[in-house]
């Protein structure tokens, strides 16, 4: 096996262990304090960088869209990052990161890129209520990094793909293929999921499904609650299935990631009987393999809401036998 090959198994193998690589990167001076910061995004959402290629602007494109690039043969649309962050570059666009993202290929314009580090997601800490932005999910704490005492702003592509894109904005009850999800009356689904839009979009599907659900914003506090739930169910001597119905989760989030979440829940011999479904924007074989390896029962990549429903009633199904 040569050494690309290593390094993408040793970073896929990085998920079993609560951790993730993070590229840092520039996009100029904020409109507000002047100054540069720093920003992240998983590497595992990159699929290359490239030096700025030439744009081609379709009539009606508006900013932040610049326009279309010619990437190996593929046309692939480019953000002006920058403009969605209010920055202002001061060497110009020179980079492209060009990412996967929930079925679909864009790229994002950034003045430079810094550094690729390894992280804890214990490391990383919600942002809702400390940054202003709705387009940053989290802060990832960079100690003990080269960048010592420093931070990087982590992006929330969802929202961003989401006000840019909005192919879809709610999710409505006759969007789902309706069918009878087997959950015991008084049950709920635990729901662990760090971007505010996905957030949404979820809290509206399982509702259109009838499926009562508390959402938590970090795999901890989502894993807490559990725990808090698990005891009730024990002290009145009730299955753990009276409770909680299934857990829904994503795999990045602050705190706790969606992996180490659903393995939580699987070595707990109390516990270990809650259906889990992944539902991640990170798609690919290494991913997937690591569902399976976690004992997840069930995954689908965001956001096709019938996909969905028709995971969440599989592995309701299989868990009422």
């Amino acid at each position: 096996m040569d050494n690309f090959q290593k390094d993408i198994d040793e970073r896929a193998n990085l998920a079993l262990s609560n951790k993730f690589e993070l590229l840092l990167f520039r996009l100029g001076s904020d409109t507000v304090e002047n100054k540069s910061e720093l920003y992240g995004i998983n590497v595992f959402k990159l699929r290359e960088i490239v030096p700025m290629p030439t744009i081609t602007k379709a009539a009606g494109m508006k900013s932040p869209l610049l326009g279309m690039a010619n990437i190996r043969g593929q046309l692939i649309p480019v953000i002006d990052l920058p403009a969605v962050a209010g920055c202002t570059p001061t060497t110009g666009l020179n980079l492209l990161l060009v990412t996967e993202y929930a079925r679909s290929t864009q790229a994002f314009a950034v003045e430079s890129v810094e550094d690729i580090v390894r992280l804890n997601w214990s490391q990383v800490h919600t942002a809702e209520s400390g940054v202003a932005s709705r387009n940053i999910t989290s802060i990832a704490m960079l100690d003990g990094t080269q960048h010592e005492k420093s931070m990087a702003l982590v992006l929330d592509v969802e929202q961003i793909l989401h006000d840019i894109i909005p192919s879809v904005r709610e999710v409505k009850e006759g969007d789902i293929n309706l069918t009878n999800f087997k959950i015991k009356p008084g049950a709920v689904a635990i729901v662990a999921e760090d971007s505010k839009v996905a957030r949404l979009m979820l809290e509206q599907g399982l509702k259109a499904m009838g499926i009562p659900a508390l959402m938590y914003i970090t795999g901890k506090e989502a894993w807490d609650q559990i725990k808090i739930m698990a005891r009730q169910a024990a002290e009145e001597g009730l299955p753990i299935s009276d409770k909680i119905g299934l857990v829904l989760t994503d795999l990045e989030m602050p705190e706790m990631d969606g992996f180490t979440l659903t393995r939580n829940i699987k070595t707990d011999q109390n516990l270990k009987a809650i259906p889990v479904v992944i539902h991640s924007s990170l798609s690919g074989n290494a991913n997937e393999d690591h569902v399976h390896k976690v004992g997840a029962n069930g995954y689908v990549a965001k956001f096709e809401i019938n996909q969905l429903s028709a995971v969440i009633h599989k592995v309701l199904e299989d868990a009422a036998v």
